[in-house]
């Protein structure tokens, strides 16, 4: 009886897409991994060098650089491929020369019978992962960007490390762009169970120094102060990236803030954005619709029109 491989092919080894392969032999999420890249000599040495981890791993992974012929009967596909970041730019400013990355990566993918789940981290990813949607013909529910899903763990780690607490005791999260419009929803906060905005109420003394508006604005920039300092932002994405393709390989049914097609949610339709959505062996199975304040719909609505204005400019 032939026994079943799960596969995943990470397009693009530069410092995100290499961060991404080493967690997933790590957490030996897949059997076989396919690394590709157009430097074909980058992805031989980084699937070389997994190779060599698993000496002492234990793990039977097989790793490998290839091309996009092996796509076929991949289970997931991650696109990794990225532009340098120049000091100064937004990830908006990213958007015509991503969107050409993307017109040289879909359509091999495509031409090779893949009928699998992309997951995109190309910034600006909300835009760019609508584009690939097209490119595909994929139905939507198998496009998946990683949106605010790193956004929302920052924001988790924050909060759980302001209240002293287990970041897993802290549910919170971003939506809309993952940029510079995305909003909090603090409606929708809560530490073990509790309304984050009863417990600064409750705790005017202690929490006396906590700023929304802060902690707003902290949570946009922290990765330009990343990228600034060290080239790009790697293990975080990268263990955001790999909760999401865990949660697809092995049918979790597992709510994570990402960038996907909105269908009449939050009044919105035909566009892809970062809101909680249900993921498993589809894809996505469904989104979750908070009941936000009038405030809070107001500002994802802002940041959804931001999406919608660079959306303006693909080749569609």
């Amino acid at each position: 009886m032939a026994i079943g491989r799960s596969k995943v092919v990470v397009v693009g080894t530069g410092a995100v897409g290499a961060a991404v392969a080493f967690d997933i032999v790590m957490n030996h999420v897949c059997d076989d991994l396919i690394l590709i890249d157009i430097n074909k000599e980058k992805s031989w040495a980084e699937a070389t060098d997994l190779q060599h981890s698993l000496g002492y791993s234990g793990s039977k992974m097989k790793v490998k650089n290839g091309e996009y012929e092996e796509c076929k009967d991949a289970d997931l596909i991650v696109i990794a491929a990225a532009l340098l970041y120049i000091t100064g730019q937004t990830r908006l400013d990213m958007i015509e020369k991503a969107a050409g990355i993307m017109e040289g990566i879909v359509p091999p993918i495509m031409k090779s019978g893949f009928n699998g789940i992309i997951v995109v981290i190309t910034n600006p990813v909300d835009v760019i992962s609508y584009y690939v949607h097209k490119l595909s013909g994929l139905p939507a529910n198998k496009i998946i960007g990683t949106g605010t899903a790193l956004d929302s763990a920052r924001l988790k780690y924050h909060l759980a490390d302001t209240m002293n607490v287990d970041p897993q005791s802290v549910h919170a999260l971003c939506m809309g762009e993952h940029g510079d419009s995305q909003i909090i929803p603090w409606s929708q906060v809560t530490v073990g169970g509790k309304k984050f905005l009863d417990i600064l109420n409750d705790n005017k003394v202690r929490l006396e120094s906590f700023d929304i508006n802060s902690v707003s604005e902290d949570i946009k920039m922290i990765a330009y102060r990343i990228v600034n300092a060290k080239g790009a932002t790697t293990f975080g994405i990268a263990a955001t990236t790999v909760q999401i393709i865990k949660a697809v390989l092995r049918d979790e049914n597992k709510v994570i803030p990402v960038s996907v097609m909105l269908n009449g949610e939050y009044g919105e339709k035909d566009i892809y954005a970062g809101v909680p959505a249900v993921l498993n062996g589809q894809g996505v199975k469904e989104l979750v619709e908070y009941h936000l304040s009038d405030d809070e719909m107001i500002e994802l609505k802002k940041s959804i029109d931001v999406i919608r204005d660079c959306n303006g400019k693909l080749k569609l």
